[in-house]
């Protein structure tokens, strides 16, 4: 069975240790997505400028990047994700806030930040409270300097770092990230969940794409009629196709230390209105102030144990 790629996973690459940029040669990415049984990201790689060693040039990369991203955040705009967010972040930094008994100020870290739309959009609502600092990060350095531009032109009080966001000088207090989870793969995804678990976060609320059976086709429907690149429409697709299931995602973040929780878990909502899911990680003792923040909704969210029953 060939293993799905997204091309803007693969036409860029940093040295993980000194996070610098490296060269990539186009013909490797051709053959890449060629033996992934993917002729139509080939082809569209193959489009993609070079110089005379045939490394793909990465202004031009960069280029289409943030713009793809940018499409990406309008999609993000009608999706209403700011607010999904927000619905979920607010009644827990309230569980933190009550646990701790500490004023602040709290940390919140968007993991593969992008163009930064949410940290923007929660800088412009000031939605979780002056005590809340935003930081976005990403491994992108071309990203994260548009996303730098954006926030100073629209005169935001936030901030946005290239790097791993699990490395930074001061810790979060909660990590979030949107359509990042699927990127990692096999072990990578219990790596992930474990370097929260191992840093002094209170909580991480990660939102994906939701695997149901209709998600690739919705994906497509959508990214055909709103999105205007062919890499990004391809990447989308692909995108659906890869996310994780309900069980995999539980049982990837139910790490020590870690009560792992879902949000509206699949068959408990209208598959034609479910396009991103969240998965929730709190430490234990916050699980109960966060039930009672988040009122009615709290019966929303079930752990990994109400799953394995309504799947039996």
């Amino acid at each position: 069975m060939h293993q799905l790629v997204e091309i803007s996973d693969l036409i860029t690459a940093v040295d993980p240790h000194s996070g610098h940029r490296l060269p990539v040669r186009r013909a490797e990415v051709i053959q890449q997505l060629r033996e992934s049984g993917d002729e139509r990201a080939a082809r569209i790689v193959a489009g993609l400028p070079t110089d005379r060693d045939g490394v793909l040039d990465p202004h031009a990369v960069d280029r289409l990047l943030i713009s793809v991203h940018t499409e990406l955040q309008r999609l993000s705009e009608e999706l209403r994700i700011g607010e999904r967010l927000v619905h979920l972040l607010g009644p827990l930094f309230t569980a933190i806030r009550e646990t701790t008994g500490q004023p602040g100020p709290y940390r919140l870290v968007d993991v593969g930040c992008g163009l930064g739309y949410l940290v923007r959009w929660l800088a412009t609502t000031n939605a979780l409270g002056a005590d809340v600092e935003l930081v976005g990060v990403d491994l992108d350095a071309a990203l994260v300097g548009e996303a730098d531009r954006l926030a100073e032109a629209e005169g935001l009080n936030c901030r946005f770092v290239r790097g791993n966001a699990f490395g930074l000088r001061e810790a979060a207090t909660v990590y979030v990230s949107t359509g990042v989870l699927h990127h990692f793969r096999g072990p990578a995804l219990a790596e992930f969940f474990q370097a929260q678990a191992a840093s002094p976060a209170h909580a991480f609320c990660h939102f994906d794409i939701a695997a149901t059976r209709l998600a690739p086709i919705g994906a497509w429907v959508f990214h055909r009629a709103r999105m205007r690149n062919p890499l990004g429409r391809h990447d989308g697709v692909v995108s659906a196709r890869r996310a994780h299931s309900d069980e995999t995602l539980l049982r990837a973040a139910a790490v020590p230390g870690i009560r792992a929780l879902l949000y509206e878990p699949r068959g408990a909502v209208n598959p034609f209105c479910t396009t991103l899911r969240p998965v929730i990680g709190v430490r234990p003792q916050l699980e109960a102030p966060l039930r009672r923040a988040l009122g009615r909704d709290a019966r929303r969210m079930v752990g990994p144990e109400h799953l394995a029953e309504a799947t039996r």
